[in-house]
């Protein structure tokens, strides 16, 4: 296997934090072996991954590595994580503190959860913050992940605003995350906006959205060249919005994003590669409102996962699970 990236990083600061990590899904039948899996992320120079839910296997190849991983409390436990102290305590034992020589960034309380089911979320982040606290293990974050449909309106940025439906529960988890200093996760495709809106005031969305547009959207005093750090920054000036105009503490970081490679419209191998090369190139730049502030992003995602709805859910993967290369990239912009 030849290297693939090489990510810089620490711990929860924002300037020391890693610009690029990758996810690893497990929807598939044909899949490596975790402990492969990990060889390829060391081979690959990959020091952050991110996990949907805590993966024994997984997380014991991790044991010992120092790569940093981002561990998801999938949305089937967030009811009964927000029931009790207790049942959070005992999550937080098996998952977390089983597994003393994994290096952990963030809990990811739920990914995308439905609305209903969100009046049960902040409760749930609150109990696994306080399991963790009282198990020693402070300096791990306690976040969740929003879906890009969360916001109303990506382009211009200044217009962002979250949906009436996400108002009835972001405000709680962004006071959540501002007082316990953690950043917010969030899912964002610019691919998905393209499908969604092919032209926008005349300006072709499909180059804005690969990086690749000749044409600026201006925004105030703001310049915006491509459909990501548009998305970044309409969902800082939402959080704002939360708070009544004054600015947000919060940190986005962005915890899924990519390109399919086949299995819908414009999905293919030549746009993919385009898109998750020039997203590398970004991301260390910071968006027009947040300059020289890296964009901590997760490319989504490790491999093509075979047990997942057919079309485009199937194709995003870096690699095939033989563990060769869909497209060759390189990660060292």
């Amino acid at each position: 296997m030849a290297a693939l990236m090489n990510v810089v990083g620490d711990d929860n600061n924002a300037a020391g934090a890693a610009s690029v990590g990758v996810c690893y899904g497990t929807s598939g039948d044909n899949l490596p072996p975790a402990s492969t899996v990990v060889d390829m992320l060391r081979e690959n120079g990959f020091t952050v991954v991110r996990l949907y839910w805590p993966d024994p296997a997984a997380l014991a190849a991790l044991s010992g590595t120092g790569i940093r991983v981002v561990v998801g409390a999938p949305n089937d436990a967030v009811q009964a994580l927000a029931s009790s102290h207790a049942a959070a305590a005992e999550w937080v034992r098996q998952n977390i503190e089983a597994h003393p020589g994994v290096t952990f960034r963030f809990v990811v309380v739920g990914n995308e959860v439905p609305v209903p089911d969100t009046q049960f979320l902040v409760p749930a982040m609150e109990n696994v913050h306080a399991a963790l606290a009282a198990a020693g293990l402070h300096h791990i974050k306690v976040t969740t992940a929003i879906s890009q449909a969360t916001i109303a309106v990506h382009v211009p940025p200044s217009a962002g605003e979250f949906t009436e439906e996400a108002k009835s529960f972001m405000g709680y988890v962004v006071a959540f995350l501002d007082r316990t200093r953690a950043p917010l996760l969030a899912n964002l495709y610019p691919y998905f906006v393209y499908t969604y809106n092919h032209l926008w005031n005349g300006m072709d969305m499909m180059s804005f959205a690969l990086f690749t547009s000749p044409e600026t959207v201006q925004d105030g005093e703001y310049a915006y060249q491509n459909q990501f750090e548009a998305t970044v920054d309409a969902l800082y000036t939402s959080m704002e919005k939360l708070a009544g105009g004054g600015s947000s503490t919060v940190r986005v970081v962005v915890s899924e994003t990519g390109w399919p490679t086949a299995g819908g419209v414009a999905a293919s191998v030549e746009n993919a590669m385009t898109y998750n090369q020039n997203l590398v190139n970004h991301v260390r730049k910071g968006t027009p409102r947040r300059p020289n502030k890296k964009v901590e992003t997760y490319v989504f995602a490790l491999f093509n996962e075979n047990l997942k709805e057919e079309g485009v859910e199937r194709n995003w993967g870096l690699f095939y699970p033989s563990t060769d290369r869909v497209y060759p990239i390189s990660f060292n912009a």
